[in-house]
């Protein structure tokens, strides 16, 4: 756990758990911050939700919380909750995932980690904002993305209303958290001030959608619904092809009079002739552009969209990313040996050129560090009650 990468010297007091947080938190760990993740007696939940080589080592913790330091405290406890004020007093940022009355019944609001350390950076995971009226409901991935309706535009796309496959509203929120955080560091660094960030799961998730969708929706008065069509038409899919499947996008002209030339010299006419033309169109182009693509193999296509340059993909499968010859070639994953054996992580997707992250060490065992963290605190086990 060499100190490398753009956060190194940062200590990070890590009280979140599933996806949202610890996400957030790992990438911080890759960068070099020192993150302690704080959990209860039985551990966090994503621990036991998936396979793993070992009890409370599932996939998905394991990998959202690569690199961490694992202590267990009771918070419930005068001990528990005296060791980890300790903790905050001490830490750079102090980042959670509970709900604003229970970290308040805590003794870990704003209010009184500040009171600690006022140039903390403090930053609550929430589902939803303290100045909202669904401020205090419990909120998931599922829910989310049903509130911020990427179900209703799935419909849409396949006239099935549909949770997309992967979980978006956790992944996203933590990048935000994460961003959020950041900009919150790099204020302290210029002024020496702290302050508190709140980054809700709905309110991220509804400006996400509302990118593309918002559209037509956002003037005064409203210039037509907010949807971007071109995402919603039903012909966006990927292509059937001789043989197998094809992703393609031959959207901006260039690409479109390339394909045009080459392939379907018939449709050099006005009616497909610009970007603004094809765009009022554009489940119509798909549907024609799928008819063609139908009378050649997934090679031959990949072939001369390559020489045409257009953007062009198989389809992968989860499991094929770990052989892809470019994933392999930059070195996104790192094989990180563990107790249970070697895992072979999807490492850190940036690259610096003096300060760059890695993969720091394996994903810790259920309170693994509680005796070296309490240690660095002048504690022992059992001995929290001296800390005031």
């Amino acid at each position: 756990m060499a100190d490398t990468g753009p956060l190194a010297g940062i200590r990070v007091v890590d009280l979140t758990a599933m996806v949202m947080g610890p996400y957030c938190t790992q990438i911080m760990a890759d960068m070099g911050a020192d993150v302690v993740k704080i959990e209860p007696p039985e551990g966090d939940n994503t621990r036991y939700i998936s396979v793993g080589p070992a009890a409370g080592m599932s996939g998905v913790f394991v990998n959202v919380n690569r690199g961490k330091r694992s202590v267990v405290l009771d918070l419930r406890s005068p001990d528990g909750r005296a060791a980890m004020r300790e903790l905050v007093r001490r830490a750079d940022v102090f980042i959670h995932s509970m709900r604003a009355k229970a970290i308040t019944r805590l003794g870990l609001g704003y209010a009184d980690v500040s009171a600690l350390n006022p140039s903390i950076v403090y930053t609550n995971c929430y589902g939803y904002g303290r100045r909202g009226p669904e401020r205090d409901r419990p909120a998931y991935d599922d829910t989310i993305q049903a509130e911020c309706g990427l179900p209703a535009v799935q419909k849409q796309l396949t006239g099935e209303a549909d949770y997309v496959g992967t979980i978006m509203a956790d992944k996203v929120a933590g990048l935000t958290a994460l961003y959020a955080t950041m900009m919150a560091l790099f204020h302290r660094e210029r002024t020496g001030e702290g302050q508190e960030v709140e980054v809700a799961m709905f309110e991220t998730m509804a400006s996400f959608m509302l990118v593309e969708h918002a559209n037509g929706a956002m003037f005064d008065p409203p210039l037509g619904p907010a949807v971007y069509p071109r995402t919603v038409a039903p012909n966006r899919r990927p292509y059937r092809t001789k043989d197998g499947y094809i992703a393609a996008l031959i959207y901006n002209d260039k690409h479109w009079n390339a394909f045009v030339a080459a392939v379907q010299p018939a449709w050099a006419s006005a009616t497909y002739a610009t970007l603004e033309a094809r765009a009022h169109q554009i489940d119509t182009v798909y549907g024609l552009v799928a008819q063609t693509l139908a009378e050649r193999t997934t090679a031959e296509w990949l072939d001369l969209f390559r020489e045409l340059e257009i953007p062009a993909a198989p389809l992968n499968t989860p499991d094929a990313l770990f052989d892809d010859p470019h994933l392999n070639a930059v070195g996104l994953f790192e094989t990180v040996d563990t107790p249970h054996g070697p895992v072979r992580f999807p490492g850190v997707p940036t690259w610096f050129s003096r300060t760059p992250g890695k993969v720091r060490g394996p994903a810790p065992e259920l309170g693994a560090d509680t005796g070296a963290v309490l240690a660095e605190l002048g504690l022992a086990l059992g001995e929290e009650e001296q800390v005031s």
